[in-house]
């Protein structure tokens, strides 16, 4: 049983290490992208929330983060805190 579940560890530690949300990725962010290219560079958003047509998906936590600003299905603004 330790070994079954020094695997299941060692898996969520590679998907940590895996994170999407790095500096690399974060530079290829650019206004006019859809929000399909957008998934398929970051993955699926932790959170998102809007009205009147306007948007706001974040990815990652509270230490390290890329939020970025839809206008329609179209990047108007992103930022980002903590990545490496």
């Amino acid at each position: 049983m330790s070994l079954r579940y020094f695997a299941v560890l060692l898996c969520c530690l590679l998907l940590a290490a895996c994170s999407k949300v790095n500096q690399d990725n974060y530079s290829k962010l650019r206004a006019g992208m859809s929000k399909p290219e957008v998934e398929q560079l970051l993955g699926a958003p932790s959170e998102c929330a809007g009205a009147l047509g306007i948007t706001s998906c974040t990815w990652g936590d509270e230490q390290s983060f890329i939020s970025v600003q839809y206008a329609g299905d179209q990047v108007v603004m992103f930022s980002g805190k903590g990545l490496k």
